[in-house]
Protein backbone atom coordinates (compact mmCIF):
# COMPACT_ATOMS: atom_id res chain seq x y z
CA UNK A 1 0.00 0.00 0.00
CA UNK A 2 1.21 3.34 -0.92
CA UNK A 3 2.49 5.86 1.69
CA UNK A 4 1.56 9.76 2.17
CA UNK A 5 4.86 11.62 1.48
CA UNK A 6 4.58 15.34 2.86
CA UNK A 7 7.05 18.23 1.92
CA UNK A 8 7.01 20.86 4.35
CA UNK A 9 8.40 23.97 2.07
CA UNK A 10 9.69 23.71 -1.54
CA UNK A 11 13.38 24.89 -0.85
CA UNK A 12 16.62 23.97 -2.38
CA UNK A 13 17.07 20.31 -0.76
CA UNK A 14 13.62 19.49 -2.12
CA UNK A 15 14.46 20.48 -5.60
CA UNK A 16 15.10 16.52 -6.62
CA UNK A 17 12.24 15.51 -4.67
CA UNK A 18 10.08 17.53 -6.02
CA UNK A 19 11.37 17.40 -9.75
CA UNK A 20 11.03 13.78 -10.09
CA UNK A 21 8.12 12.93 -7.25
CA UNK A 22 6.31 10.77 -10.62
CA UNK A 23 8.94 8.05 -9.30
CA UNK A 24 7.47 8.33 -5.69
CA UNK A 25 3.95 8.17 -7.97
CA UNK A 26 5.19 5.02 -10.16
CA UNK A 27 5.52 3.33 -6.93
CA UNK A 28 2.45 3.84 -5.57
CA UNK A 29 3.25 6.92 -3.07
CA UNK A 30 1.36 10.01 -2.79
CA UNK A 31 3.67 13.94 -2.74
CA UNK A 32 2.28 16.61 -1.54
CA UNK A 33 4.28 20.16 -1.37
CA UNK A 34 3.19 22.77 1.38
CA UNK A 35 4.64 25.82 0.62
CA UNK A 36 2.93 29.16 1.58
CA UNK A 37 3.76 30.52 -2.38
CA UNK A 38 3.70 29.17 -5.70
CA UNK A 39 7.09 30.08 -6.52
CA UNK A 40 10.58 29.38 -4.71
CA UNK A 41 12.97 32.39 -5.56
CA UNK A 42 16.82 30.87 -5.53
CA UNK A 43 18.75 32.77 -2.54
CA UNK A 44 21.84 32.70 -4.59
CA UNK A 45 21.02 35.59 -6.87
CA UNK A 46 18.60 37.27 -5.12
CA UNK A 47 21.05 40.15 -4.94
CA UNK A 48 21.44 40.21 -8.15
CA UNK A 49 17.49 40.62 -8.94
CA UNK A 50 17.85 43.78 -6.68
CA UNK A 51 20.33 44.89 -8.79
CA UNK A 52 18.30 44.26 -12.31
CA UNK A 53 21.12 41.38 -13.15
CA UNK A 54 18.27 38.94 -13.38
CA UNK A 55 15.09 38.97 -13.75
CA UNK A 56 12.59 37.68 -11.19
CA UNK A 57 11.89 35.00 -14.02
CA UNK A 58 15.30 33.55 -13.94
CA UNK A 59 15.43 32.76 -9.97
CA UNK A 60 12.39 31.02 -9.24
CA UNK A 61 11.16 27.96 -9.42
CA UNK A 62 7.73 27.57 -10.23
CA UNK A 63 7.03 24.63 -7.55
CA UNK A 64 3.22 24.66 -8.05
CA UNK A 65 3.36 23.31 -10.99
CA UNK A 66 6.70 21.07 -10.60
CA UNK A 67 4.63 18.93 -8.70
CA UNK A 68 1.47 19.26 -10.56
CA UNK A 69 3.21 18.12 -13.98
CA UNK A 70 4.82 15.39 -12.50
CA UNK A 71 1.89 14.16 -10.34
CA UNK A 72 2.25 15.55 -6.66
CA UNK A 73 -0.36 18.10 -4.90
CA UNK A 74 0.46 21.47 -4.25
CA UNK A 75 -0.98 22.82 -1.16
CA UNK A 76 -0.96 26.49 0.21
CA UNK A 77 -0.01 26.98 3.38
CA UNK A 78 2.58 26.46 6.07
CA UNK A 79 2.78 24.48 8.67
CA UNK A 80 2.61 25.87 12.22
CA UNK A 81 2.64 22.22 14.56
CA UNK A 82 3.75 19.08 14.13
CA UNK A 83 2.22 16.21 16.64
CA UNK A 84 4.75 13.09 15.79
CA UNK A 85 2.59 10.85 18.06
CA UNK A 86 -0.51 11.30 15.56
CA UNK A 87 1.86 12.04 12.53
CA UNK A 88 -0.77 15.10 12.01
CA UNK A 89 0.61 18.15 10.58
CA UNK A 90 -1.30 21.26 11.59
CA UNK A 91 -1.45 24.33 8.71
CA UNK A 92 -1.96 28.43 9.08
CA UNK A 93 -5.37 27.76 7.97
CA UNK A 94 -6.59 25.02 10.89
CA UNK A 95 -6.10 22.32 8.22
CA UNK A 96 -4.48 19.06 9.49
CA UNK A 97 -2.59 16.87 7.16
CA UNK A 98 -1.88 13.12 7.80
CA UNK A 99 1.66 11.75 7.00
CA UNK A 100 3.54 8.39 6.87
CA UNK A 101 6.87 10.58 6.50
CA UNK A 102 7.17 14.37 6.01
CA UNK A 103 10.36 16.05 5.38
CA UNK A 104 10.97 19.75 6.57
CA UNK A 105 12.59 22.63 3.89
CA UNK A 106 11.27 25.42 5.14
CA UNK A 107 14.01 27.65 5.36
CA UNK A 108 14.96 30.51 7.74
CA UNK A 109 14.55 34.21 8.63
CA UNK A 110 16.15 37.01 9.84
CA UNK A 111 16.59 37.15 13.29
CA UNK A 112 13.62 40.40 14.63
CA UNK A 113 16.30 41.78 17.52
CA UNK A 114 16.44 45.09 16.29
CA UNK A 115 13.19 45.67 14.64
CA UNK A 116 9.39 44.55 15.14
CA UNK A 117 8.03 46.53 12.75
CA UNK A 118 6.82 45.29 9.34
CA UNK A 119 6.00 48.07 6.64
CA UNK A 120 7.10 49.25 3.32
CA UNK A 121 10.35 50.58 4.21
CA UNK A 122 11.89 48.27 6.31
CA UNK A 123 12.84 44.87 4.47
CA UNK A 124 14.15 41.77 6.11
CA UNK A 125 16.48 40.11 2.98
CA UNK A 126 14.63 36.47 3.35
CA UNK A 127 12.11 35.76 1.94
CA UNK A 128 14.06 36.50 -1.30
CA UNK A 129 10.78 37.80 -2.61
CA UNK A 130 10.90 41.03 -0.27
CA UNK A 131 13.98 42.25 -2.18
CA UNK A 132 11.70 42.15 -5.04
CA UNK A 133 9.51 44.04 -3.28
CA UNK A 134 11.90 46.42 -2.28
CA UNK A 135 12.86 46.71 -5.70
CA UNK A 136 9.90 48.35 -6.72
CA UNK A 137 9.71 50.79 -3.86
CA UNK A 138 13.32 51.90 -5.06
CA UNK A 139 12.47 52.74 -8.43
CA UNK A 140 9.13 54.80 -7.76
CA UNK A 141 11.50 56.99 -5.96
CA UNK A 142 11.45 60.61 -6.99
CA UNK A 143 14.82 61.39 -9.78
CA UNK A 144 15.13 64.61 -7.74
CA UNK A 145 15.30 63.58 -4.33
CA UNK A 146 17.70 61.88 -2.37
CA UNK A 147 17.64 58.72 -0.97
CA UNK A 148 18.94 56.95 2.64
CA UNK A 149 19.10 53.52 2.36
CA UNK A 150 20.76 51.38 5.01
CA UNK A 151 21.46 47.67 5.26
CA UNK A 152 21.91 46.51 9.04
CA UNK A 153 24.60 43.64 9.03
CA UNK A 154 27.98 42.92 7.66
CA UNK A 155 27.84 39.32 6.90
CA UNK A 156 27.70 38.01 3.00
CA UNK A 157 23.99 39.25 2.69
CA UNK A 158 24.66 42.51 3.27
CA UNK A 159 27.72 42.95 1.52
CA UNK A 160 26.03 41.67 -1.78
CA UNK A 161 22.83 43.98 -1.07
CA UNK A 162 24.65 46.59 -0.55
CA UNK A 163 26.62 46.60 -3.64
CA UNK A 164 23.04 45.53 -5.76
CA UNK A 165 21.81 48.56 -4.09
CA UNK A 166 24.35 50.47 -5.33
CA UNK A 167 24.11 49.25 -8.84
CA UNK A 168 20.01 49.58 -8.73
CA UNK A 169 20.79 53.34 -7.91
CA UNK A 170 22.98 54.25 -9.76
CA UNK A 171 21.19 53.04 -13.30
CA UNK A 172 18.24 54.77 -11.83
CA UNK A 173 20.29 57.76 -11.84
CA UNK A 174 18.63 58.61 -8.30
CA UNK A 175 21.30 60.34 -5.84
CA UNK A 176 21.61 57.73 -2.51
CA UNK A 177 23.05 57.58 0.32
CA UNK A 178 24.03 54.00 1.40
CA UNK A 179 25.41 52.62 4.36
CA UNK A 180 25.92 48.99 5.71
CA UNK A 181 26.41 49.35 9.52
CA UNK A 182 28.28 45.88 9.82
CA UNK A 183 28.50 45.55 13.66
CA UNK A 184 31.92 44.70 15.22
CA UNK A 185 33.56 43.98 11.95
CA UNK A 186 32.55 44.09 8.14
CA UNK A 187 33.02 40.46 7.27
CA UNK A 188 34.43 39.12 10.93
CA UNK A 189 34.76 35.40 9.85
CA UNK A 190 36.53 35.67 6.37
CA UNK A 191 39.90 36.39 5.41
CA UNK A 192 41.59 40.13 5.51
CA UNK A 193 41.46 40.30 2.14
CA UNK A 194 38.10 39.38 1.40
CA UNK A 195 37.25 41.86 3.70
CA UNK A 196 39.89 44.70 2.03
CA UNK A 197 38.55 43.58 -1.32
CA UNK A 198 34.70 44.69 -0.39
CA UNK A 199 36.10 48.41 1.67
CA UNK A 200 37.92 49.16 -0.90
CA UNK A 201 35.06 48.41 -3.77
CA UNK A 202 33.00 50.21 -1.38
CA UNK A 203 35.03 53.35 -0.96
CA UNK A 204 34.96 53.53 -4.20
CA UNK A 205 31.43 53.50 -4.43
CA UNK A 206 30.60 55.90 -1.70
CA UNK A 207 29.49 53.35 0.21
CA UNK A 208 29.57 54.11 3.82
CA UNK A 209 30.83 51.04 6.63
CA UNK A 210 30.13 51.98 10.04
CA UNK A 211 31.41 48.81 11.84
CA UNK A 212 32.79 48.77 16.18
CA UNK A 213 29.19 48.86 17.36
CA UNK A 214 25.72 47.22 16.61
CA UNK A 215 22.66 48.71 15.53
CA UNK A 216 20.30 48.51 18.70
CA UNK A 217 16.95 48.93 17.04
CA UNK A 218 15.13 50.42 14.58
CA UNK A 219 12.39 52.49 13.83
CA UNK A 220 9.76 53.76 11.45
CA UNK A 221 12.74 55.78 9.93
CA UNK A 222 15.81 55.64 12.18
CA UNK A 223 18.15 53.14 13.30
CA UNK A 224 19.66 53.46 16.89
CA UNK A 225 23.16 52.61 17.37
CA UNK A 226 24.40 51.05 20.75
CA UNK A 227 27.03 53.94 20.52
CA UNK A 228 24.20 55.89 20.62
CA UNK A 229 24.26 57.87 17.39
CA UNK A 230 21.07 57.67 15.02
CA UNK A 231 20.99 56.76 11.38
CA UNK A 232 18.63 58.46 9.49
CA UNK A 233 16.80 56.36 6.37
CA UNK A 234 14.26 55.87 3.54
CA UNK A 235 14.51 52.34 3.25
CA UNK A 236 16.54 49.86 5.18
CA UNK A 237 17.45 46.05 4.88
CA UNK A 238 17.53 43.32 7.65
CA UNK A 239 20.52 40.97 6.94
CA UNK A 240 21.79 39.72 10.31
CA UNK A 241 21.87 36.44 9.65
CA UNK A 242 19.59 33.27 9.75
CA UNK A 243 17.31 31.93 12.11
CA UNK A 244 15.28 28.38 12.03
CA UNK A 245 11.65 28.79 12.85
CA UNK A 246 10.26 28.17 15.86
CA UNK A 247 8.04 25.28 14.56
CA UNK A 248 9.88 22.63 15.94
CA UNK A 249 10.31 23.84 19.49
CA UNK A 250 7.03 24.53 19.53
CA UNK A 251 5.98 20.76 18.50
CA UNK A 252 8.44 18.91 20.95
CA UNK A 253 10.74 18.04 18.24
CA UNK A 254 14.49 17.95 19.34
CA UNK A 255 16.66 21.00 17.90
CA UNK A 256 20.21 22.48 18.12
CA UNK A 257 21.34 25.61 20.36
CA UNK A 258 19.99 27.65 17.29
CA UNK A 259 16.23 26.35 16.89
CA UNK A 260 16.97 24.04 14.13
CA UNK A 261 15.63 20.55 13.78
CA UNK A 262 18.51 18.22 15.38
CA UNK A 263 19.03 15.54 12.45
CA UNK A 264 21.51 12.25 12.58
CA UNK A 265 23.95 11.33 9.39
CA UNK A 266 20.72 10.13 7.29
CA UNK A 267 19.23 13.78 7.62
CA UNK A 268 16.39 12.44 10.01
CA UNK A 269 15.48 13.39 13.22
CA UNK A 270 16.90 12.19 15.69
CA UNK A 271 13.41 11.37 18.01
CA UNK A 272 11.40 10.39 15.37
CA UNK A 273 12.52 8.34 12.14
CA UNK A 274 9.35 9.32 9.87
CA UNK A 275 10.44 13.08 9.91
CA UNK A 276 13.02 14.41 7.75
CA UNK A 277 14.83 17.87 6.95
CA UNK A 278 17.14 19.70 5.21
CA UNK A 279 18.60 23.12 4.42
CA UNK A 280 18.87 25.99 7.07
CA UNK A 281 16.00 24.69 9.31
CA UNK A 282 18.25 21.88 10.75
CA UNK A 283 21.28 21.03 12.86
CA UNK A 284 23.24 18.06 12.12
CA UNK A 285 24.22 15.91 15.04
CA UNK A 286 27.68 16.35 16.09
CA UNK A 287 28.45 18.95 13.38
CA UNK A 288 28.09 22.57 12.77
CA UNK A 289 27.43 23.39 9.08
CA UNK A 290 26.99 27.19 8.34
CA UNK A 291 23.88 28.09 7.00
CA UNK A 292 25.01 28.06 2.92
CA UNK A 293 22.61 27.36 -0.17
CA UNK A 294 25.79 24.48 -0.43
CA UNK A 295 24.61 22.19 1.91
CA UNK A 296 20.80 22.31 0.98
CA UNK A 297 22.07 21.32 -2.64
CA UNK A 298 24.54 18.29 -1.18
CA UNK A 299 21.23 16.67 0.42
CA UNK A 300 19.25 16.83 -2.48
CA UNK A 301 20.18 13.39 -3.57
CA UNK A 302 20.04 11.68 -0.34
CA UNK A 303 16.32 13.42 1.10
CA UNK A 304 15.34 11.72 -2.61
CA UNK A 305 16.60 8.34 -1.59
CA UNK A 306 15.58 8.34 1.66
CA UNK A 307 11.96 9.76 2.10
CA UNK A 308 11.21 6.65 -0.40
CA UNK A 309 13.54 3.94 1.53
CA UNK A 310 11.88 5.12 4.69
CA UNK A 311 8.30 5.10 3.00
CA UNK A 312 9.31 1.32 1.66
CA UNK A 313 11.67 0.05 4.82
CA UNK A 314 14.60 0.04 2.85
CA UNK A 315 18.03 0.82 3.42
CA UNK A 316 18.93 4.52 3.85
CA UNK A 317 21.77 6.73 2.51
CA UNK A 318 23.82 8.64 5.20
CA UNK A 319 24.27 12.36 4.04
CA UNK A 320 28.24 13.58 3.39
CA UNK A 321 28.60 17.40 3.96
CA UNK A 322 31.69 17.16 2.00
CA UNK A 323 34.89 19.06 2.34
CA UNK A 324 35.74 23.18 1.68
CA UNK A 325 33.10 24.93 0.13
CA UNK A 326 33.30 27.82 -2.38
CA UNK A 327 31.99 30.94 -1.54
CA UNK A 328 31.81 33.88 -4.44
CA UNK A 329 30.43 37.14 -3.81
CA UNK A 330 28.47 39.58 -6.49
CA UNK A 331 29.57 42.84 -5.65
CA UNK A 332 26.80 44.05 -8.03
CA UNK A 333 29.30 46.28 -10.05
CA UNK A 334 30.32 42.88 -12.63
CA UNK A 335 32.76 41.71 -10.02
CA UNK A 336 33.00 39.36 -8.02
CA UNK A 337 35.28 37.61 -5.19
CA UNK A 338 35.89 34.05 -5.12
CA UNK A 339 37.11 32.66 -1.86
CA UNK A 340 37.56 28.96 -0.80
CA UNK A 341 40.08 27.98 1.88
CA UNK A 342 43.23 30.19 1.95
CA UNK A 343 42.43 31.21 -2.07
CA UNK A 344 41.29 34.91 -2.81
CA UNK A 345 40.54 36.37 -5.77
CA UNK A 346 38.68 39.23 -7.24
CA UNK A 347 37.40 40.58 -10.57
CA UNK A 348 34.89 39.80 -13.11
CA UNK A 349 36.12 36.51 -13.66
CA UNK A 350 34.55 35.40 -10.52
CA UNK A 351 31.56 36.83 -11.27
CA UNK A 352 30.85 35.00 -14.85
CA UNK A 353 32.09 31.72 -12.69
CA UNK A 354 29.32 32.48 -10.46
CA UNK A 355 26.91 33.54 -12.77
CA UNK A 356 27.57 30.03 -14.63
CA UNK A 357 27.34 27.92 -11.43
CA UNK A 358 23.88 29.47 -10.20
CA UNK A 359 22.37 29.56 -13.53
CA UNK A 360 23.53 26.06 -14.13
CA UNK A 361 21.40 25.06 -10.97
CA UNK A 362 18.52 27.12 -12.10
CA UNK A 363 17.91 24.93 -15.39
CA UNK A 364 18.50 21.77 -14.08
CA UNK A 365 15.45 22.40 -12.04
CA UNK A 366 13.60 25.10 -14.01
CA UNK A 367 11.17 22.02 -15.44
CA UNK A 368 8.19 24.38 -15.67
CA UNK A 369 8.84 27.29 -18.49
CA UNK A 370 9.70 29.54 -15.72
CA UNK A 371 11.83 31.66 -17.77
CA UNK A 372 8.46 32.25 -20.67
CA UNK A 373 6.32 33.45 -18.17
CA UNK A 374 5.49 36.98 -17.61
CA UNK A 375 6.98 39.84 -15.34
CA UNK A 376 5.51 39.29 -11.67
CA UNK A 377 2.95 41.85 -10.11
CA UNK A 378 3.33 42.22 -6.49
Amino acid sequence: MGKDIVLAGGGHAHMTVMANCQAYHERGHRVTLISPEDYHYYSGMGPGMLSGIYKPQEIRFNVKKMMEDHHGRFLAGSVNRVNPDTRQLTLDSGETITYDVVSFNVGSGVPDDVSHITNEKIFPVKPILNLLKAKEQITKWPKHGNIRILVVGGGPAGVEVAGNIQKLTSEKRLTSDITIAAGTQLLRKFPEKVRAIVEKSFQRREIKIIKGTHVKTVHEREAVLENGETIKFDFAFLALGVKPPSLFQDSGIPTDKAGGMLVNQYLQSIAHPEIFGGGDCIGLQGQLLEKVGVYAVRENPVLYHNLMACAEGKTLTAFDPGGRYLLIFNLGDGTGIFWRGNWVWNGKLPFHLKDYIDNRFMKRFQVSGERNETEPSL
